[in-house]
């Protein structure tokens, strides 16, 4: 099993802020940057990062409020834009000249943004099951549980809890593979109870019109023109549509769009097809990893 370093580093306003970093890439290749979901942290990419490390050097962000980050006095600064300006940050302390993105949903979300004042950095992308445009039955279910806290008495409890609002997503999940989740989600609090791994005040910018990504987001597609980029959209997806994909595609000559079978939002990145289409980008971008 591959390790990883703790790294942190400071916000604009002050949050000492955490990432993973797994060594790797010590040829030249470009590090993969890895942005997590609305409500997940770095854990969520331990798998793909063991996978492709030390060949790559993985570095797994987490946004305030999330995980190991410090939560933010303000809640309204929990939005795309303030993200984007702390993943920067980032770059700048580790004086990355080059790197991937891989960005699951709001991870995608920041990815776009930033994709103009990196586009000569950024030398491939993964958008996972997320695009300029995000289907309202989706962010409907998703306001239905961000924010809502909770705490169970035993890591099966949570499992049990958190089968029972996301089966949908992952029909074909066992109980292992629930608890597989609920340990990348939610964490052990000092008094012994299972808890979310978040500021529970990130669900407030939501309850604002246009509190997703608050701006049009599909002029943000032309600067990953000339950018090697998969979209993976899960099968059973309610955020991302097909017709959004296709539209995507349109504006995106080099990108290539991937449905992962069985699964909907959003894909592990464990799947076969995720793994292969993942694979078939990175050998796109650094060519000696494909012979």
């Amino acid at each position: 099993m591959a390790g990883f370093a703790h790294g942190y580093w400071w916000s604009n306003d002050g949050l000492r802020l955490h990432y993973r970093d797994y060594a790797g890439g010590a040829d030249g290749r470009p590090p993969i940057l890895c942005l997590p979901g609305l409500t997940r942290n770095a854990r969520d990419f331990a798998a793909l990062a063991e996978r492709l490390s030390p060949a790559w050097r993985v570095i797994a962000p987490e946004f305030r409020g999330r995980g190991e980050s410090a939560y933010a006095k303000d809640p309204m600064s929990y939005v795309p834009l303030t993200y984007v300006q702390d993943v920067e940050a980032l770059i700048r302390q580790l004086e990355l000249e080059a790197f991937v993105s891989i960005g699951t949903s709001l991870g995608g979300l920041v990815t776009m943004l930033m994709a103009g004042a990196e586009r000569e950095r950024l030398k491939g992308v993964v958008l996972n099951d997320v695009g300029p445009a995000l289907e309202p039955a989706g962010l409907a279910r998703i306001r239905t549980y961000v924010g809502k806290g909770g705490n169970w008495p035993t890591w099966l409890h949570a499992a049990r809890a958190l089968a029972e609002t996301n089966r949908s997503a992952y029909p074909g999940y066992g109980i292992e593979d629930w608890l597989a989740m609920a340990k990348r989600l939610y964490r052990l609090s000092s008094s012994g109870r299972i808890v979310i791994d978040y500021d529970p005040r990130i669900a407030e910018p939501m309850r604002l019109p246009g509190g997703e990504a608050g701006i049009d987001l599909w002029p943000a597609l032309e600067p990953l023109r000339g950018v090697p980029l998969v979209i993976l959209r899960g099968a059973l997806s309610d955020l991302l549509a097909e017709a959004t994909v296709a539209r995507m595609q349109q504006l995106l000559p080099l990108a290539e769009a991937v449905t992962v079978p069985g699964v909907g939002h959003a894909p592990t990145l464990a799947e076969p097809a995720a793994v292969a289409a993942i694979d078939a980008l990175l050998a796109r971008v650094w060519p000696v990893a494909g012979r």
